[in-house]
């Protein structure tokens, strides 16, 4: 884990410290969802977020499902396209909310909540089959760099989901 407490200044050298750490972190020999856990840990705790989780397709595809997290008790099911999950998924692309009061749709799930990014996780074949989302209990604090870092070690799960 990092040693130093990320900054806006110094994420992206957090980000790769956390790359190289979580590729001998993840075991293809182990399940998938020990994986997750151990790596929504390490984020939790290495940017102390209010929540930090995965939500999964459900294998009909019609929902996404409650997976491993880190934070206080957490909504369940999230349709397609619903909240900031749900456009994450709908349009396979990152989503970062400066201010969750401000996203149209947004689903509340705890009311300390006030800025969020959600990531969507790829398959190998470039399939969407779940989402990274994390939550801050203060506004704006996800940026360009926070997408691009949590994007590449969501990449790191391609070959195991």
């Amino acid at each position: 884990m990092p040693d130093v407490k990320p900054t806006k200044e110094n994420k992206a050298e957090v980000y790769e410290t956390l790359y190289e750490y979580v590729k001998g972190l993840l075991d293809s020999s182990l399940p998938l969802i020990t994986n997750m856990s151990n790596f929504v840990a390490l984020l939790h705790h290495t940017f102390e977020y209010h929540w930090t989780g995965f939500y999964m397709i459900n294998k009909e595809g019609t929902e996404l499902v409650l997976y491993p997290f880190q934070g206080p008790v957490a909504c369940t099911k999230i349709g397609k396209g619903k909240g900031v999950c749900g456009a994450a998924w709908e349009r396979a692309t990152t989503i970062v909310v400066p201010n969750v009061d401000e996203f149209p749709g947004h689903i509340a799930c705890s009311s300390f909540s006030k800025s969020e990014i959600v990531v969507p996780l790829f398959d190998n074949k470039g399939e969407v089959v779940g989402v990274l989302d994390i939550d801050s209990a203060e506004l704006d604090t996800f940026d360009d760099e926070d997408r691009k870092g949590l994007e590449r070690l969501l990449s790191l799960f391609s070959d195991i989901v």
